[in-house]
């Protein structure tokens, strides 16, 4: 289901990413939410759920990385 608001990312999002992280991630989670609504255009048997969620981690590691125990913004 998409999200609304940050608040309602999961706690692996919220309680690991920076505010403007958890942005990037609720809009890739619900753009890939509705890009793969049909079960064609994913692959495997994976759920709408697991690819939305893959999608937005793959969107926060273009713009982020781990460094020690947070994610911070790459250096372009």
């Amino acid at each position: 289901m998409p999200y609304k608001s940050l608040g309602e990312l999961p706690d692996s999002v919220k309680d690991n990413l920076p505010k403007h992280g958890q942005e990037i991630y609720k809009e890739a989670y619900n753009s890939a939410w509705e890009q793969y609504a049909d079960p064609v255009k994913r692959r495997g048997d994976q759920s709408r759920e697991e690819v939305s969620h893959k999608v937005a981690w793959t969107a926060i590691k273009n713009e982020y990385k781990k460094k020690d125990d947070r994610w911070v913004r790459k250096n372009k």
